[in-house]
This record gives structure tokens, C-alpha cells and sequence, in this order.
């Protein structure tokens, strides 16, 4: 099992390309940051006709990875119940690669170490079905402090969405995500949420628009189904 430690900051889906652009070209001349590129990422997210998972607040993901010169990649992910606060999400977290596009729910139980999870999962797991997609464009860094902190900063824009009655609904999506990938001492003195959150701030003087969101991306995509189908 992994803890999966990120702070979430939102943008305005409508911020203009020059803003965009001048967030970019700050993180490529941040110190102590190097560029990893570019992905396609398509998420499909499953949960049961009457969203079992969501109300035990975990998230179920297959997720096709795609980036110039290398084959795709399909993953599947669960996360279970986590707190955010102040965009600062910490998670329980298990993914594993997959042979295809489907969900592979025997290892990803086995893997499970979180006894209410793996039972959820394993009595509604043959019930799941996809409800939504968030599909996006994620733009990479990583980001090693002076104490050897490790973070993976990811700009991510693309869109959430919902097909209803052949009918595809989508709202905008804009991120930036600082996760911590390292810490010393597994951060038992929080100097790594330090480091998240004084990156933050830095991000903030190029755009000031940037805002801590305690939604993650799972909820945006229960919230767009529930405004599209009502319930």
C-alpha cells in the first residue's frame, strides 16, 4: 500500500493560452526542477449502478497512458477513504499495470491491505461499471529541494466527462498537482508538506488564480453525473 500525499491547486478552465504558457515557462526554469515531458492520460472511472464505492468513499480507475515514442500503458488504480484540507489530499492508494483494457479485480484485492476495502471491492466488484472519464493532457516536472525532498509537479488540462443517451457532456479541467514522491526520514517531521506548500506559494506570484481544491478528480466526475442524469 502506498499513502499518496499531493497538494491539488485548481485553475479557470477559460485561463488564457499567455497564462498558461507563462506558468509553463516558469516550472522550466525553476531551480531545482527538470522536465519529464508530456502523457496523454484517458481515466475511466467504475463504480456500481447505485455508487457503492463512492458512498464508502473509495474510486476505482483504469487509466490508458500514452507519450510520444513509447507504447501505451493501462493501469488500474483504487484509492480508498482519504482526507483533504486545504488542497492537501492524503489517500491510501494501490495501482498495478494490467494486460488490456479491463479491469484485472483479483490482483487488485489481493494487493488491497485495507480489510473493509478488499471486501468492498470484492462483494460489488462484478457490478462495476464505467460512469464517467476524466481525459487529459499532463505536463511533468521533478523537483528535488536541498534536504533531497522529492516532488513530482504535474500540470494537468483536458476535460471531465459524462455520456448520457449518446449524448457526451463535459466541463474543463485545469490543474496543477505537487505530489511528494520522497521524503527524509518519511516525513515524520512534515518538512515535505513544507515543501509543497512553499512551492505553492511560488507558483502563486506567476498565478495568482491558482487556489488550493480539496475536490479531487473522482468527485468532479460524480458531480458532472449527477448534474447530467440527476442522481
Amino acid at each position: 500500500m502506498a499513502i499518496e500525499r499531493e497538494l491539488k491547486l485548481a485553475l479557470p478552465g477559460d485561463l488564457p493560452a499567455s497564462r498558461v504558457n507563462a506558468l509553463i515557462a516558469h516550472l522550466d526554469r525553476l531551480p531545482g526542477a527538470e522536465a519529464r515531458g508530456e502523457r496523454h492520460l484517458v481515466n475511466r472511472y467504475f463504480d456500481t449502478p447505485d455508487l457503492a464505492l463512492a458512498r464508502a468513499k473509495a474510486a476505482l480507475r483504469l487509466r490508458f497512458v500514452a507519450r510520444d515514442g513509447h507504447p501505451g500503458q493501462w493501469l488500474q488504480t483504487l484509492k480508498s477513504v482519504g482526507e483533504a484540507r486545504n488542497g492537501l489530499h492524503v489517500r491510501h492508494e494501490w495501482e498495478q499495470a494490467v494486460h488490456g483494457e479491463a479491469l484485472e479485480l483479483g490482483p487488485l484485492i489481493a494487493a488491497c491491505d485495507m480489510p473493509a476495502t478488499a471486501a468492498l471491492l470484492r462483494d460489488e466488484g462484478t457490478r462495476v461499471v464505467a460512469q464517467f472519464e476524466t481525459n487529459f493532457v499532463r505536463r511533468l516536472w521533478r523537483y528535488i529541494a536541498g534536504d533531497g525532498t522529492a516532488v513530482e509537479i504535474a500540470f494537468d488540462r483536458g476535460e471531465v466527462a459524462v455520456e448520457a443517451a449518446g449524448v457526451r457532456h463535459t466541463e474543463p479541467l485545469m490543474e496543477v498537482e505537487l505530489e511528494l514522491l520522497d521524503a527524509p526520514d518519511d516525513d515524520r517531521s512534515a518538512q515535505g508538506e513544507r515543501i509543497l506548500n512553499a512551492l505553492a506559494q511560488d507558483l502563486r506570484t506567476v498565478l495568482p488564480e491558482l487556489h488550493a481544491d480539496d475536490v479531487s478528480k473522482a468527485q468532479r466526475g460524480y458531480r458532472l453525473r449527477q448534474k447530467v442524469l440527476g442522481g
